[in-house]
């Protein structure tokens, strides 16, 4: 039987993904890795939906719960991780499958994607002008020097903002020229779960007062005691953003759950607009009951991704 190539199932937030990853794997003898960034933190369970021990029914998990909340996730890094267990997995003749609604880190893993080092003195600088002035004079500089990379960034994006001006001074190149290309360096098949927009809207909102629910302020404060608020990308995902907001006496508990099912909402168009521009990606309906079946199908056609060899 020839080698599986690497499987990804992709989508936007609660949609599904998780549920159809382990279902592959039990179906091929496969193993998950974690492409969803804020799933690396530790800690950070309820308000990231990572599954239970019994919902992952025996299939192994790999790179959730190895950074700490204090740590600025680093793509750069999580390629470095991904890629050896990859291989590894392949040379066991075990596939990887691959899940996160993460779409830099789903490129990382699968793409020749490479990211430039970083430089502390010109990025302190840069970090010292955003919050002196904001992100509107250092966007329009980018949109300056960089046109391309511009229509790629939200302009209130300013962490991604510093990043590419960093790479432009530091490399004397285009930030546009180290963004991700389709270029594979896996076979891979690339799943894409799809939820009707009212749908997927429905299930955020119950995801959220779930997730309420299952304790997610009181997750929050115990990760608040563990310098939750320090870490510059931890502080800011999902949920969590919003309840250190209510923590802190800023917003009511009513106030911060609202907002985290609107933010939510927001998120999930930015990735179905990231998603939707890859056309590697293999569209299946999550609502579909044949959708396991559907996937297999993908996957044993070859419908796949061809590295360049």
């Amino acid at each position: 039987m020839p080698e599986l190539p690497v499987i990804a199932v992709v989508g936007p937030t609660a949609a599904g993904k998780s549920d159809l990853a382990v279902d592959l794997a039990l179906e091929l003898g496969g193993e998950v890795v974690n492409t969803d960034s804020m799933q690396l933190y530790r800690g950070m369970d309820i308000g990231t939906a990572k599954l239970t021990t019994a919902e992952r029914r025996g299939v192994p998990h790999h790179l959730l719960d190895i950074w700490d909340v204090r740590r600025t996730a680093s793509v750069a890094e999580y390629q470095a991780l991904v890629r050896p267990l990859m291989d590894d997995l392949r040379a066991r003749g075990v596939v990887p499958i691959l899940v996160g609604g993460s779409g830099l880190y789903v490129r990382a893993a699968l793409d020749n994607l490479e990211f430039p080092g970083t430089d502390p003195q010109i990025r302190a600088r840069l970090e010292g002008e955003l919050d002196l002035h904001g992100p509107v004079p250092l966007y329009k500089r980018l949109r300056e020097l960089d046109p391309r990379a511009a229509e790629s960034i939200l302009p209130g994006n300013g962490r991604r903002i510093v990043r590419a001006l960093e790479v432009i001074e530091l490399t004397g190149r285009p930030f546009s020229a180290t963004m991700p290309s389709y270029d594979a360096v896996y076979d891979s098949v690339q799943l894409g779960v799809e939820v009707p927009r009212d749908v997927l809207d429905e299930r955020i909102a119950l995801r959220v007062e779930r997730m309420w629910e299952a304790g997610l302020v009181q997750e929050v404060r115990e990760l608040a005691e563990q310098g939750l608020a320090e870490g510059l990308t931890a502080s800011r995902a999902l949920g969590y953003a919003q309840v250190l907001r209510f923590l802190s006496g800023e917003w009511t508990e009513q106030q911060a759950k609202e907002e985290t099912i609107r933010a939510t909402r927001r998120f999930v168009r930015r990735q179905e607009s990231w998603f939707r521009r890859d056309p590697r990606i293999t569209w299946l309906p999550q609502q579909a009951p044949d959708l396991l079946r559907r996937a297999l199908a993908e996957i044993h056609n070859g419908t796949s991704v061809r590295r360049r060899r």
